[in-house]
């Protein structure tokens, strides 16, 4: 009974949200609750979520400093020279702007955490997007399926979550998957160039001057492009572009802070009154920048980067200690601190939000025993003659299981199992091991990943437009990862 509620849970959470019948947050909680009651469970409903925003409290707390530091770090100019070099390279070409998009998102990830590639990508692609009329659901769906597949670095988690429930090392795990993920992320290339040809027959080539001299689009993008209503950030304010900063970017129209803006205008006396927000993130002269400190910011940045990989200590205190140094040096006057923390709250806000409504969701499903039991009833249902062929059962199984539950959830209650089921028929766990990390380009856009909620909310995209989108090419990435493995000869 328990496994029918769980799948019969998930699949009413989908569905209300694709259907935009509820919104994600209100069905986080209100789904789960519901169900919780209808397993006999609702006097335990309040342990169970506070149990969940108890798991989920360090990942919210290191979203929230991480989207301040990050959004800092952009304010002040320290990925420029990446997003100039990519953005020169887009001019006005969607096929060129959907591919950088990719490259962009694929770059930034190299830092293992998804909630800043997804505020440094979407910073720097949204204004593109938006000012040729480009569907906004590519960029997220793009984004999301190349951070999925770099996800799978040993610093980024899946693969240290595998070898600490097998107890192997990590290096062994990832070195072989190399040649796999490459192909994965090379499938993410190409359906960047695909769809990117797409929006051009769509909207056709443009120069310069006709990219510049287009308005944004105020209203929803049509359902056959399903992008979703958008201000460049979490203000919701409809952009304009400086010639400025197009200027700046090699000749196209660019920015980088969603949501910073409207912090800009308070600090420095320049706002409009009219709710509109200007595109600043490239403007060589915002008054943000700080040119004199950029090596200091870089500095910085690789310092905390080098003590996440080295797990120095717990990330959340990494980006509470980052944010608190990034705002003194860079700003040490309070009103200038105060207006960029304003300038980010938006975001913070509601990337947190969302974050404690899914330990609603997660703790009741764990709570209750429906993860336990949805597992179990998945491995039970692998025909013994499979026994042979565990790692491709793992590879297939970890799609929807890393979709449907989280990392933690699949790597330590589930793979054990499958590795042992492997073991008895004479498959490795480093085979089962590097087989589960196969579902990750679709893990990224599942409603339990905190980052995709970064994700669409800066994009200012309907989650269940996005899921629509992505999920169908996602999977197809995750099936070229698993086939360049075993046809590699990896699992």
């Amino acid at each position: 009974m328990l496994t029918i509620l769980g799948f019969a849970m998930i699949a009413t959470f989908l569905v209300l949200i694709m259907t935009k019948k509820m919104s994600p947050i209100a069905a986080l909680v209100l789904i789960p609750a519901l169900f919780c009651v209808a397993v006999g469970d609702g006097a335990r409903l309040g342990d169970y979520v506070i149990e969940g925003v108890g798991n989920l409290a360090p990942t919210a707390a290191m979203l929230m400093f991480a989207i301040v530091y990050f959004g800092v770090m952009i304010d002040v100019g320290l990925f420029d020279p990446i997003v100039r070099g990519i953005l020169k390279f887009c001019q006005a070409d969607p096929m060129r702007i959907v591919v950088g998009t990719a490259v962009l998102a694929a770059i930034v990830s190299l830092d293992g955490d998804g909630s800043t590639t997804f505020m440094i990508t979407v910073s720097a692609m949204y204004p593109l997007y938006k000012r040729l009329k480009m569907s906004l659901v590519v960029m997220t769906g793009v984004a999301a399926t190349a951070n999925g597949v770099m996800n799978t670095l040993p610093w980024g988690g899946p693969t240290a979550r595998a070898a600490t429930a097998l107890k192997l090392d990590a290096s062994e795990i990832f070195v072989p998957m190399i040649p796999a993920l490459a192909m994965g992320l090379l499938a993410v290339f190409v359906l960047a160039y695909v769809l990117g040809i797409r929006e051009r027959r769509r909207l056709g080539m443009l120069t310069l001057d006709e990219a510049l001299a287009r308005e944004p689009e105020p209203e929803p993008e049509p359902e056959a492009v399903s992008a979703g209503v958008g201000g460049a950030g979490a203000t919701g304010g409809e952009g304009r572009l400086r010639k400025g900063a197009a200027a700046s970017a090699g000749g196209t129209g660019t920015g980088t802070d969603p949501g910073a803006d409207a912090g800009a205008d308070a600090a420095d006396g320049d706002g409009d009154g009219d709710g509109e927000e200007e595109f600043q993130g490239l403007d060589p002269n915002r008054s943000t920048l700080r040119p004199k400190l950029y090596w200091f910011n870089a500095g910085l940045t690789a310092a905390l980067l080098t003590a996440m990989i080295m797990e120095l200590m717990p990330i959340p205190v990494l980006f509470l200690l980052g944010a608190a140094l990034a705002l003194t040096v860079n700003f040490p006057h309070m009103p200038d601190q105060r207006a960029r923390i304003a300038a980010h709250a938006d975001n913070v806000l509601n990337v947190s939000g969302m974050v404690f409504a899914a330990a609603v969701f997660t703790g009741v499903l764990t709570g209750t025993g429906m993860v336990e039991h949805m597992a179990d009833w998945v491995v039970g249902a692998v025909p013994e003659a499979m026994g042979p062929h565990m790692a491709i059962v793992t590879g297939l199984l970890s799609l929807p299981l890393t979709y449907f539950m989280s990392n933690d959830g699949f790597y330590f209650g589930v793979l054990p199992v499958l590795a042992e089921a492997g073991a008895a028929h004479g498959v490795s766990p480093l085979e089962i091991a590097r087989a589960s990390l196969a579902g990750q380009a679709l893990h990224m856009s599942s409603p339990l990943v905190p980052a995709v909620y970064v994700l669409v909310g800066m994009a200012k995209v309907e989650f269940g437009d996005h899921t629509r989108f992505t999920v169908k090419w996602a999977v197809l990435t995750s099936l070229v990862v698993l086939a360049a493995g075993i046809l590699f000869g990896i699992m």
